[in-house]
């Protein structure tokens, strides 16, 4: 009891400012922080820092805490692992949890074929992965990703990454045969057509589709801005690929567990990836990762061609089985849409006010965004606003996050179970805070 007083004195004499200045004398200025803010404590869609200020998160760790911070059952299965055992590697001393967890994964992904999974412990892993794994099923080398697509920042995913500043900046050499093309973006003027011209433009002139393993695609672009590609797109990706032997891989960590209204955002354009990636959503804040794919692409690799010591944590695959069953028990997929919905009714509200400087806005269930511009002109980005936004509602109480290709885009993240009231409050503090600004 006496240790637990004195560390509460001492966390009540902390202050942001003091930690920012240790902050920045112990970690590398490349992993920045957003704010100068630190947290003490969170529950569900707030947080609480050291100082003892609330804030509304509409951003959920990047998307991580889709059931919400500390979610009794979550922490309940967490608290309860750890009382067993913390790390045998799944590779040396397996546990069943992480064969159940398999299990569900397997059964919640898109389409009838038959699925296996593997466990690593980051998104950026699990792309690295499906390139691996895609790479030994076709015998081919090359591999086709998206402008404005988000893979990760180990060198491979940087390779994949379609945005420069800040993933690449300094980092080159990136690998061979990685081949970029144009999103299809209504707003900014992409079509599905010049999308599709500019990939076999890549067949004539950078790769024939002989040599070509896997095409990557975001089925909504996280860091890209929420753009999302339409079923018709997907519909014909999937057979691109089919008809030349090529796989079709799908990026869900950002989008996965229920955040756009299905459990997979591509379930939703009907078709079945050959391979897919998940992270994020899907152990409620405990590091895991996995890549779920169709039995015989996911059975190339040798034994031991796959896995880290860390993979599949004990910890992790108790919390995803948690997270499954908050899911389906709180219809939190049905949560994202209602959650989508009331978010647009603000924001397109505010638009009608101010239709110079919000040029869209768009959501994908609970994946929403507001994209800013000058003079009404959607050539005309405005990314100083979004940077501005972000950090004033800092100040006053609010998480948001900014993303886009540009620079100009806030994204709305918030956990699938705030309540209704949460988002309210949140959108009126949001609201006097861009008006403030414009």
């Amino acid at each position: 009891m006496c240790i637990e007083l004195a560390l509460i004195k001492v966390t009540d004499k902390m202050k942001n400012a003091d930690i920012q200045k240790r902050k920045e004398s112990a970690i590398a200025r490349g992993q920045a922080n957003m704010a100068p803010v630190y947290v003490d404590r969170a529950l569900n869609a707030e947080i609480w820092d050291v100082e003892g200020k609330r804030y509304i998160d509409f951003g959920a760790g990047i998307a991580v805490v889709n059931t919400g911070h500390n979610h009794p059952k979550v922490k309940a299965a967490t608290i309860a692992q750890i009382e067993r055992f913390t790390h045998t590697c799944v590779m040396v001393s397996p546990y069943e949890s992480a064969v159940a967890l398999a299990e569900k994964l397997n059964a919640a992904a898109p389409g009838n074929t038959p699925k296996k999974s593997i466990f690593v412990t980051t998104g950026a892993e699990a792309v690295e992965n499906c390139v691996k794994i895609a790479r030994a099923h076709t015998g081919r080398p090359g591999i086709i990703a998206f402008n404005g697509g988000y893979h990760g920042r180990t060198n491979m995913t940087m390779g994949l990454t379609g945005k420069v500043n800040p993933y690449k900046i300094g980092f080159g050499p990136f690998p061979s045969d990685i081949f970029h093309v144009p999103y299809p973006n209504d707003y900014l003027g992409i079509t599905e057509e010049q999308a599709l011209a500019d990939l076999q433009l890549r067949f004539t002139c950078d790769i024939e589709p002989s040599r070509v393993a896997a095409i990557i695609i975001e089925p909504v672009q996280g860091e890209g801005g929420f753009y999302k590609a339409s079923t018709s797109f997907l519909q014909k990706l999937r057979k691109l690929c089919d008809d030349h032997g090529m796989l079709l891989i799908l990026d869900e960590i950002q989008s996965g567990f229920a955040r756009t209204g299905t459990m997979f955002c591509h379930e939703q354009a009907g078709i079945e990836a050959d391979l897919m990636t998940t992270a994020k959503g899907i152990a409620g804040g405990v590091p895991l990762a996995a890549v779920v794919g169709k039995a015989d692409i996911m059975d190339a690799p040798i034994p031991g061609g796959l896995g880290g010591t860390y993979g599949g944590s004990p910890v992790g695959c108790a919390a995803g089985l948690a997270v499954f069953e908050v899911i389906e028990e709180e219809k939190l997929c049905e949560r994202a849409t209602q959650i989508g919905t009331r978010f647009v009714e603000h924001l397109t509200a505010l638009q009608a006010e101010f239709p110079n400087v919000i040029g869209d806005v768009r959501n994908s269930g609970a994946m929403i965004a507001v994209e800013f511009v000058h003079d009404g002109d959607v050539n005309k980005p405005y990314p100083e606003l979004a940077k501005k936004l972000s950090g004033k509602a800092s100040e006053n109480g609010l998480v948001l996050l900014s993303c886009g290709i540009r620079g100009n885009v806030i994204r709305f993240l918030p956990a699938l179970t705030i309540e209704m009231e949460l988002i309210d409050e949140g959108m009126e503090i949001f609201k006097r805070c861009f008006k403030a600004l414009v």
